[in-house]
């Protein structure tokens, strides 16, 4: 069945938006372990950030564009080491920047979601252990205490961390930068402090911000069983992110994260499939990935709502890119007809912007030259926040 997107194809409410990454688009990061790692001397990071985009001070221009586009949400992060460049230091500026920055979303009609740790946390933070080190959860709930003003500021929606799995094996991924041959295995401890961590910040973020829906965002593949291999496909899922995903009952919601997919073999191990498109970032060229990744991940969290808190492609062409996004999009439909409780979609991204070492990788709805950080809107732009549904009506 083809599926014809229009601003009908998703029901009234729908969360329509587009999100980014606070060191990746900000810049000047200076107290965060990630620049750090970048401009140490003998770096293995092949491009460093640096002033990135410049969003830090051009949020304002990010924020027109998704708005005069159509799209109804924008998600953002909220820097922890700026918040707490030094242990015991909380900066009043840097609160206000980012209640400044969710006040000026709610002035757009954005309804801002924000996400507490995108990978980067402070360097004294990492110094001490990072989250193995001694109360690393007790510091990240005074961090959450700490954001009260920019919380009560408007915010729509909280993600607690990012990405948690790729998080317990961002080490090994920094070295390929690829997913092509397969996501290695989380290290089992840390997801299991990862999940405590969430757990405990959910409860704080409920006893303090009760009107705000919390959960977080899990990076979901569409993995696919060759034939007789569905038991190995299932024990494959099981620790790279079925185990984030159970850790999310009870949650308001779950962030599902999706790109690509890949077949499992009866062996369990991924099937390399040779002759197929793929994108900038190696990954396979797969639109219907999104609607798989959801059906899984509704059958493993029956009765929790599902938002798509990231989806798209690195490709140089954009029509490339809205042929992929039309084909996600049909394929989310889809699964939302078949019951997926399906509550938004959010692009990854607005902007091309630094993708963790490289900056070849262009995922964005608007480009950026990076010596005068002017936005040039993509086509798909336009495309895409014209599909926004429509708003709630209010009864009279």
């Amino acid at each position: 069945m083809t599926t014809v997107l229009s601003a009908r194809t998703f029901p009234p409410g729908f969360a329509w938006g587009v999100s980014v990454g606070a060191h990746q688009t900000e810049g000047g990061n200076v107290a965060s372990d990630w620049w750090h790692r970048e401009n140490e001397p003998g770096t293995s990071v092949a491009e460093r950030c640096g002033d990135a985009v410049d969003s830090y001070h051009r949020w304002r221009e990010d924020f027109d564009l998704a708005a005069g586009a159509g799209f109804t949400d924008y998600r953002f992060g909220i820097e922890r080491s700026r918040i707490e460049p030094a242990d015991g230091f909380v900066s009043l500026a840097a609160l206000d920047h980012y209640r400044r920055m969710v006040e000026g979303a709610v002035e757009r009609g954005l309804r801002p979601t924000v996400t507490l740790h995108h990978f980067t946390v402070p360097l004294w933070f990492a110094a001490g252990g990072g989250w193995t080190g001694r109360n690393a959860t007790e510091r990240f709930l005074r961090y959450i205490d700490a954001l009260q003003p920019v919380l009560d500021a408007g915010v729509e929606r909280i993600m607690t961390i990012n990405e948690p799995n790729i998080l317990a094996v961002f080490p090994k991924l920094t070295a390929s930068g690829q997913l092509a041959s397969g996501l290695p295995e989380p290290d089992a401890g840390l997801t299991g402090i990862l999940i405590d961590v969430h757990r405990a910040a959910v409860a704080r973020i409920r006893e303090r911000h009760p009107r705000i829906p919390v959960g977080w965002g899990v990076s979901v593949q569409d993995y696919r069983a060759a034939p007789g291999a569905e038991t190995a496909r299932d024990a494959y899922a099981e620790s790279r992110d079925a185990v984030f995903l159970r850790a999310s009952a009870g949650d308001d919601f779950v962030g599902v994260q999706a790109y690509t997919g890949g077949v499992v073999g009866v062996d369990g191990e991924p099937v390399l499939v040779g002759d197929v498109p793929r994108t900038l970032t190696g990954w396979e060229f797969l639109p219907d990935a999104l609607g798989g990744a959801v059906r899984r991940v509704s059958r493993l969290l029956p009765g929790v709502p599902i938002v798509v808190t990231e989806n798209g492609v690195a490709v140089s062409e954009d029509r490339r890119r809205i042929q992929y996004t039309t084909g996600a999009l049909a394929s989310l439909r889809r699964a939302m007809d078949d019951g997926a409780d399906v509550r938004g979609y959010f692009h990854w991204s607005l902007l091309d912007n630094w993708e963790w070492g490289h900056w070849e990788p262009t995922f964005g709805l608007v480009s950026v030259d990076r010596a005068t950080f002017e936005r040039t809107p993509k086509p798909s732009l336009a495309w895409l926040g014209s599909l926004a549904p429509p708003a709630v009506p209010i009864d009279s």
